[in-house]
């Protein structure tokens, strides 16, 4: 029996309180190459999923094995082979985010004699990005 008043001491001290999961990161200026602000949510899966696209994989020591893409390797290469490696090795690379559902709708232009514009939309956690980049095909 407790004494009247003291029912309060009896909280279970496991409970914890959830942490509270964000995706609030600084904002790159690539223009001016300056770090200035911060973003959250979209606008941060966005820069992420850029620098992903920017970095070739296993290039730098400081990111793990699964970050960036493998299209060096499709230098060289003809378009049509290099169209469906690029879907493949782009889907590979953002698909390690856990915020990106799925990459879909995939365009190619050949804008040059050495290079591939695509188009692309990907889908995350936050809601839907156009993205796109472009991708050298010939040294």
């Amino acid at each position: 029996m407790l004494p009247e008043g003291e029912e309060n001491l009896l909280v279970d001290e496991t409970e914890t309180e959830e942490a509270l999961i964000t995706s609030r990161t600084y904002r790159l200026n690539e223009d001016s190459l300056t770090v200035a602000g911060e973003i959250d949510d979209l606008d941060a899966i966005k820069q992420s999923l850029s620098l992903i696209l920017q970095t070739e994989r296993g290039a730098y020591e400081i990111y793990s094995e699964d970050y960036g893409t493998e299209l060096t390797a499709l230098i060289g290469q003809p378009a049509p082979l290099v169209f469906v490696s690029i879907e493949d090795a782009i889907k590979d690379a953002l698909l390690q985010d856990d915020r990106v559902e799925s990459v879909d709708q995939f365009e190619f232009e050949q804008v040059a004699r050495d290079s591939v514009a695509v188009k692309f939309i990907v889908t995350t956690t936050a809601g839907e990005i156009d993205m796109g980049t472009e991708v050298k095909i010939n040294g």
